[in-house]
């Protein structure tokens, strides 16, 4: 992911009951235009709902610290994700190994997905 999403997210969260509170200031405190590339950050995050707070800076890193960490948790599940063979490949190869009586370790289903997971490891 992007850090824009990771902020996003984060605002988000931390105002759950109003996710459409905030939005990106246009110039500094200066009155310099800020470019866009730069302006999906807490600094420039600016409130545009009445009764909402913006989060505290350390309010908004935890969020995003939190997100970052339950994103990599879940590394392996991406990392297999990409790896498995379609369904309908896994369904095939389960069917020719119960259909020769193969269904077993030695099997190609179970080889193949085995491997998958062999190298993409839960930790």
């Amino acid at each position: 992911m992007e850090e824009r999403d990771w902020v996003q997210d984060a605002l988000t969260n931390l105002r759950p009951d109003t996710p459409n509170w905030y939005s990106w200031a246009k110039t500094d405190s200066s009155g310099n235009k800020i470019p866009n590339k730069d302006r999906m950050c807490w600094e420039h995050a600016i409130v545009i709902q009445d009764g909402v707070t913006k989060p505290t800076q350390a309010e908004f890193d935890a969020e995003v610290k939190r997100l970052k960490d339950e994103y990599n948790a879940d590394a392996y599940k991406r990392a297999r994700a990409t790896q498995y063979k379609p369904v309908t490949d896994q369904l095939d190869m389960l069917w020719h190994a119960i259909h020769t009586g193969t269904l077993d370790k030695t099997c190609d289903f179970y080889t193949v997905n085995k491997t998958v997971k062999d190298n993409n490891p839960k930790e």
